[in-house]
């Protein structure tokens, strides 16, 4: 895959997460908290507009989570 800016990849990989994660009937503050991170924080993830980066750890860890195969957070929906 790629990726013009880095921009399109935040959102893609964000959408994916919460594409994920509504699938697995979590809300963003029962993720978070199995994730032990803020829910702020996993709010700006998966925002459309997210344009800060976040660890390769956390993206992990929400797959691990959602039992997703990490790659498929990065394909275009």
């Amino acid at each position: 895959m790629l990726f013009n800016n880095d921009t399109d990849l935040y959102r893609t990989v964000g959408l994916n997460i919460k594409r994920y994660r509504e699938k697995a009937k979590l809300t963003q503050v029962q993720l978070a908290e199995q994730l032990q991170i803020s829910n702020s924080y996993l709010s700006k993830i998966e925002a459309a507009g997210c344009d800060k980066s976040f660890s390769l750890s956390v993206l992990n860890q929400i797959a691990n989570l959602l039992n997703v195969e990490i790659i498929e957070f990065f394909k275009e929906v």
